[in-house]
């Protein structure tokens, strides 16, 4: 590569210039922004430099920022792209203890060496095809000369950075999810199985139309659990809350783009009973997507493990402690609490599972880690959990 030295010396400088207070990649296109002198590649190339230094992890602190780019180069087997930075000079070793150095915190069932060597390269990008969309979508993605893995008849794998604008409509034709994300999507079946099945045992004709499913999405964020639920148990009744206005304001573009026109959202803080906008009602669902470390999706965002220190861990748990305590009496006899998040520590996880157990009347259906590194995903936890 012909300026690869040049390369590496603008992301010297630019890692040394950031402080994690934004995510990598706002930092990045801020800062190209006020430096009009890099075309399109040296900007894609820069910015590759820069993520592989933050995918070494804390073993990226222990070397200088030159050596540990080339390092975490070779560890994801692209050393061979950037020949013309290597010499005869020897790089360290690294363990991946000193990557992660967090492993004695994660889940039962994750695989260590996997989940650690996963942060060293990009995730795919997943697309979930919404009902009676699937043939659109794939014509479109042909047309459009896009490849993609097919890992379901419903979920289409494509590599990080393929341009999707103008590629059918997203939101309603598909939207973007992490493939882990959608696996939540089984335990969403089971709740549609329970109530088909109740509703066979109430209703002997049918004639008569089934009820709506009463749900509440609790730490909504932009929607994505909502929408998934929607077309999973069809005829619902959503409610979404969020502390945070704006993300509220891209779920209302989110949700009229995916057809989502009747629900209920309300901006509250679920930490605090006394927040004067929390009213307790009753749902026959109430998905609890947590905020959480997000230790399961770093390999998209390298920097927050990076910047991540271990007392943080119990920071998250408290919070989600608080928002449990908060919900869990919001189910309707016979409902449902989905507990879910995009962490791979199982003080966010496992240990949630007994405390919502500790402090309810709730019964567990069914617990998983959804180990997203084999297939170039995110790693989740989702636990469901019935009134009976």
């Amino acid at each position: 590569m012909k300026y690869a030295s040049q390369y590496l010396q603008s992301a010297v400088t630019i890692i040394e210039s950031y402080n994690g207070d934004i995510p990598l990649a706002t930092f990045l296109k801020n800062f190209f922004s006020a430096n009009k002198k890099f075309g399109s590649k040296d900007r894609k190339y820069i910015a590759q430099l820069c993520f592989a230094y933050f995918r070494l992890g804390h073993a990226a602190k222990e070397m200088p920022v030159a050596d540990a780019i080339k390092k975490q180069l070779l560890l994801s087997n692209q050393g061979s792209d950037w020949q013309a930075l290597f010499d005869d000079s020897s790089i360290p070793e690294v363990s991946l203890d000193t990557v992660f150095p967090f492993s004695n915190e994660l889940s039962n069932g994750i695989d260590k060496e996997a989940f650690i060597t996963n942060h060293f390269i990009q995730p795919d990008v997943f697309l979930r095809i919404r009902p009676g969309r699937e043939e659109k979508m794939m014509n479109a993605l042909q047309q459009a000369g896009i490849g993609f893995h097919a890992m379901s008849t419903n979920t289409l794998a494509v590599s990080a950075g393929t341009k999707l604008d103008g590629v059918a409509q997203v939101n309603k034709d598909y939207v973007i999810q992490d493939y882990s994300s959608q696996q939540v999507g089984e335990l969403l079946k089971k709740v549609k199985g329970e109530r088909l099945k109740n509703e066979a045992e109430i209703v002997p004709s049918s004639l008569h139309p089934s009820p709506s499913t009463s749900i509440w999405d609790c730490c909504a964020a932009s929607g994505g659990k909502s929408i998934l639920a929607k077309d999973i148990l069809g005829n619902v009744d959503i409610t979404v809350s969020d502390i945070r206005e704006s993300i509220l304001q891209n779920l209302q573009k989110r949700f009229k783009e995916a057809g989502i026109f009747n629900y209920k959202s309300i901006i509250c803080d679920l930490s605090k009973k006394t927040d004067p906008r929390f009213q307790i009602e009753n749902y026959d669902l109430v998905i609890c997507d947590a905020p959480c470390s997000g230790s399961g999706t770093w390999a998209r965002t390298p920097e927050q493990l990076y910047f991540f220190k271990k007392e943080r861990i119990a920071a998250f748990q408290k919070l989600q402690q608080q928002i449990i305590l908060n919900t869990i009496n919001t189910v309707k006899p016979g409902g449902f609490y989905l507990y879910i998040t995009c962490s791979a520590f199982k003080k966010e996880n496992e240990e949630q599972t007994n405390f919502i157990q500790a402090n309810s009347a709730l019964r567990l259906v069914e617990q998983q880690i959804i180990n997203g590194y084999t297939v170039h995903a995110d790693t989740m936890f989702a636990a469901l959990f019935k009134n009976s």
